[in-house]
Order: C-alpha cells, then structure tokens, then sequence
C-alpha cells in the first residue's frame, strides 16, 4: 500500500524527490517566516523550519495523513548563504564557495495533530576553484537566482562539485533514504 502524505513546499524539486519515494501525496506552499533567530545554530535553524513548515500545514487544516516540512542551506565558515539578492551577491557567495568545502543542512519533518518528528541531514559539498568567467557564465543561465547558496547541483552547478560525502538528495532539497526513514518512524511510533 502507498503511504500518503502532504508536502508543505511549493518546490517543483521537492516534488520530483517525494515522487522518486513512491508516496501519493497532495502538495500546497505555507507562508512561513524564515529570519534567523539570535544565537540559533545554522542546524537549529533548519530544523526548525521544516517543522514550523510541517506544522503550519496542519494548522491549515491537512491533518489527514502527516505533513512533510523541508529546509535546505548552505552554510560555510558558519555562515549560512540564502538565495543572492544580486549579481554581487552572487559573486560574493561563489567566492566564499569557490575551492572549498562547505556544508549543506537539510531539516526534514513529519507533523500531525498529534506529535512531530524531524532530523537533519549534514552533507559535504567540495567545489573546484571557479573563475571569473565560470561565475559570469552560470550566473547567465538564471539558475542561480532562485537556489540557496546560489547553486542548483542538478543543474548547470554541478559541474564545480568535485566532492560529495553524504546526501545528493539532501542538496537537491529532500533526502530520499532519510525521510523515508522518518516517516517509517513517524508512522510506527504512531500506532
């Protein structure tokens, strides 16, 4: 039998990773305020937001089957790197980004009217050194605009990874084994 859930995210790539998993679910976007708090940890950060986004579903009223809330961000030097605002932004963000290695954090959570559970999963991303030319050129593809950290890495940003050690999927925006499994313990803990 299919497990049912609803995703509490208007991303068409969360989309795409939940029906990689074989779920049926129904999708919806939730307003949820994203500013970081005083002294929260980019891992707290995350995490709370994936369940404040769960949680928001249910307080909209989908409360038949559990919510999935998700928040991905890149973090270097404990730095957490958001959509670029600009072109310098977007330098500024591939110059931190460029010949190293940086974290990806991705909280995931499951919510009912009952309880909710979440996690985060930690990935190590290395990039190659980029040139000037390399950060013109992918800013020209307008993929960047829209991407935490200002990279998709199933996109054209994926030719600067040069090292992955955890989640592709969690960098996408939704890791497959991971939330899978919470569900799985979502579920049973729910009985």
């Amino acid at each position: 039998m299919a497990r049912k859930i609803y995703l509490a995210s208007a991303s068409p790539r969360r989309r795409e990773l939940v029906e990689q998993l074989g779920y049926q679910f129904e999708q919806f976007s939730v307003d949820a305020d994203e500013s970081l708090l005083d002294s929260e940890s980019p891992r707290e950060y995350v995490e709370r937001l994936a369940r404040l986004k769960a949680e928001s579903g249910v307080a909209l009223g989908y409360t038949s089957y559990p919510v999935l809330g998700s928040d991905t961000s890149v973090v270097v030097d404990g730095q957490i790197l958001g959509k670029p605002e600009s072109y310098e932004d977007f330098q500024r963000m591939m110059t931190l980004l460029s010949g190293r290695t940086h974290e990806v954090l991705t909280g995931i959570a499951f919510a009912t009217k009952h309880s909710t559970i979440s996690d985060v999963v930690v990935t190590q991303v290395t990039f190659k050194a980029l040139t000037e030319a390399e950060v013109e050129s992918y800013w020209q593809t307008g993929e960047p605009a829209d991407k935490a950290g200002g990279y998709g890495i199933q996109g054209f940003g994926g030719r600067f990874v040069t090292n992955l050690e955890g989640s592709y999927f969690a960098v996408m925006g939704l890791p497959l084994y991971e939330t899978d499994r919470l569900l799985t313990r979502f579920l049973a803990e729910a009985k």
